[in-house]
Parts: structure tokens; C-alpha cells; sequence
């Protein structure tokens, strides 16, 4: 037969139900019209392995967004108007948006278009004592407990403000709940977020690792479970779940090195103010990385995680086994610039410190080689879901 658009349809579905990756099943929905017919919502495994994609800053007076796929080089154009001009977290595949004149914020599903809108960020307390200087960047970072494609019982748990609070929202509700932990000596500015054994457990700018159980009618304080050593302080955290385990990853030097491209040149921003022009813009030096002992209550520091590869940035931290997707290498870091204090102080915006860190020898390469820039929403990690 030498018309593919002839095979049988019952021998498409059976060969797109085992399909094992996301992109190749893509890729057999655009081949032709009865091929795409096969590839339907009950053809289509839902436990697929994914690795997250590279959403790129937006094009000016474009409604394109384009993602960038690590496992084929493939570049997808996803029209998604409802993104244009804000800034987008990620967690499950779904974006949280910020809208950058109004701060309207909402859930955004970018592959099939489905919206949640989401209360406005004045609705939390004392939402005008903490405001920050750029409105959209009031959310720092955003965590579901479960996809709402599967359940309306989730949670949206936020990092808000200018002292990173650690905020809930649950459908429904009319305003954001902030947990202000009053009644704690410690001032926790929080980094990330990670949904883990039914609680959400949140890593601060000290290192210190806390649980959040917002499952009850009243919750309203957190509680310490691990420290870091004060000698491993670095410039930004990340926690994570991986195969069971929970993991802390430092990171070191945001704001104190140039970002280098493949050819080794220095990257050229510009700077706002004229203070800044120092010759140094900003980029990492390394991470460290720690295995979460919650029994012990202490981080164990690794050069090895094994078959896992850590996707760090602006998203929900992830990590995905290498073995799984060819060209995905295990025991590295993929991390994209996510550091708002730092690229905001630049007229290009953030973009540049990007690339994937090999965490047993220390060393740098790029994971995209094209230049993408914004101050709204730079490129940021996205686990592609279709239903």
C-alpha cells in the first residue's frame, strides 16, 4: 500500500495505542487526516511518559507560542491568546497567568484552551503591604496537588508578595487563604513548593524545609522538618519529589556572573539603571543538591541521583527518568532564568541564564541555543498534557 491515508483505521488504532511518547503521538496525529482521526482522547494513553517542554518568551504581535522538545528538536507552534502580555507559572501542564497591566490572574490550560479563572491577587490579606514594584510578578511560584482535569477536589498553592508568604486557593473560593505564621520566630521568605504525601512542603531562603497541611478547616501554621547546614546558603531553592524520595537544589551565584552562550561569548544586556553597569550582569555558578531526610530531620548532600534528570525554573520542580526519553541525560539539572530580581534590573528581561548542569563533575552546557527574552515571561519549563 502505498498510500499511508489507506491503512485500515482499526491498524491505526492499534498503533497509536502504543505509541510510548507524547511527541510521537503528535506526530502521527499531523500526518494526514485519518491518521489524526485515530489519534482521539480514547486512543490516547493518559500515563504516557513526558518531558517537559521549553515554552519560549511570546513574540511581539504574535498569539504563537512556541515549545521547544528536548527528545526530537521538534518545535511546536500552539496558538494561545489567552497567554498574550502575562506572566505564566506551571504546574501539571497548566499555566498560572498574570495579566500585566490589570494582575487578572487564572488557570490556563494551553493545549486544549480550557481557563479557571482564579480570585485577583488584592484579594489576599494585607494584599497592599506587600505589593511588589512589578505587579505581575507578585506570584513567585504556583503547585497543584492534582490536575483539575482529574478532580475538582484540588488545591492551588501559591507563593505570593514581596516576603513570599505561602498562600492556598480551592475552587470555589472567593479570595486567596494566607498563612501568616504569626505565632513563628522565623520570617519564612519561601522558594518553592512541592505537593508531597498529601501536604505541601515548602523550602525557604535559609534552607529550612517546612510542611504545610491545608487538608483541615483551619489550617494556619507551618512546621519545620529539616534544616540546611548554614554553609550551603545559596541565591535560589528548589524542592521536589522524585521516585519517592524529596530533594532540596541550591542554587549559587544568580547575581554574580555573566551568562555564557555554547561559542563562550558574554552575553551583552542592557541595564536600567546606570549603577548596574558594573561589567557583570548575572548567571549560576553551580548547585548543590540534597536528599530530603524527614526522620532525621536533615539534608544529605549528592553528586549522584541516578537515572533522574531535575527540570528547575519557574515551573512546579520536576524530575523525569533519563532512561526514558533518548537525547534527556540522567544526573543533570535543566534549569531555565527564573531569577525576577535579577533580569528585571535589565531591559532585555530574563532569558539568558539557561542550560543543564551535569551534577557529578560540575559542568555547564546549553539545553536550547537560540536567544529568547522577556521581562513578562521568559522561557519556562511546561509538561505537555492533552486531556
Amino acid at each position: 500500500m502505498s498510500n499511508l491515508s489507506e491503512l485500515q483505521y482499526d491498524l491505526l488504532v492499534l498503533i497509536v495505542q502504543h505509541i510510548n511518547l507524547i511527541e510521537d503521538y503528535l506526530t502521527f496525529g499531523a500526518v494526514c487526516k485519518s491518521w489524526q482521526c485515530a489519534a482521539t482522547k480514547d486512543n490516547f494513553n493518559s500515563d504516557l511518559p513526558r518531558i517537559p517542554w521549553l515554552m519560549l518568551a511570546e513574540d511581539e504581535d504574535n498569539s504563537c507560542r512556541k515549545f521547544f522538545s528536548h527528545y526530537n528538536g521538534m518545535i511546536l507552534n500552539k496558538r494561545i491568546p489567552k497567554a498574550i502580555g502575562k506572566r505564566c507559572l506551571e504546574s501539571m501542564g497548566w499555566l498560572i497567568t498574570t495579566g500585566k497591566d490589570d494582575s487578572e490572574t487564572s488557570l490556563l490550560h494551553p493545549f486544549s484552551g480550557v481557563e479557571i479563572e482564579l480570585p485577583h491577587p488584592n484579594t489576599t490579606k494585607n494584599y497592599e503591604d506587600h505589593e511588589v514594584g512589578y505587579p505581575w510578578t507578585f506570584f513567585h511560584k504556583a503547585v497543584l496537588s492534582a490536575s483539575p482535569f482529574h478532580t475538582s477536589n484540588y488545591i492551588l498553592a501559591v507563593i505570593d508578595g514581596n516576603m513570599k508568604f505561602f498562600s492556598f486557593w480551592r475552587p470555589g473560593d472567593l479570595r486567596w487563604t494566607r498563612i501568616d505564621n504569626v505565632n513563628s520566630p522565623y520570617k519564612h521568605i519561601h522558594r518553592d513548593l512541592v505537593y508531597y504525601t498529601e501536604k505541601f512542603y515548602a523550602v525557604d531562603w535559609s534552607g529550612r524545609v517546612l510542611v504545610y497541611d491545608v487538608t483541615g478547616s483551619s489550617p494556619t501554621h507551618s512546621q519545620i522538618v529539616a534544616i540546611l547546614p548554614p554553609h550551603h546558603k545559596g541565591d535560589e531553592f528548589y524542592i521536589l519529589e522524585s521516585m519517592g524520595s524529596l530533594f532540596v537544589v541550591v542554587r549559587y551565584g544568580v547575581k554574580s556572573r555573566a551568562p555564557i552562550r555554547e561559542d563562550s561569548s558574554r552575553i551583552s544586556l542592557t541595564p536600567i539603571y546606570e549603577d548596574d553597569n558594573d561589567g557583570e550582569t548575572y548567571g549560576t555558578t553551580s548547585f548543590g543538591v540534597f536528599e530530603v531526610d524527614l526522620a532525621a530531620g536533615r539534608l544529605r548532600e549528592t553528586k549522584e541521583v541516578g537515572d533522574r534528570a531535575l527540570f528547575l525554573g519557574a515551573n512546579a520542580s520536576i524530575s523525569v527518568q533519563a532512561s526514558y526519553f533518548p537525547g534527556v541525560k540522567p544526573n543533570h539539572i535543566y534549569y531555565t532564568d527564573d531569577f525576577v530580581e535579577s533580569y528585571l534590573s535589565y531591559e532585555e528581561g530574563g532569558g539568558m541564564d539557561m542550560g543543564v548542569y551535569n551534577i557529578a563533575n560540575c559542568s555547564f552546557e546549553p539545553h536550547y541555543n537560540g536567544v529568547s527574552l522577556s521581562r513578562v515571561c521568559p522561557p519556562i519549563w511546561v509538561t505537555p498534557t492533552l486531556y
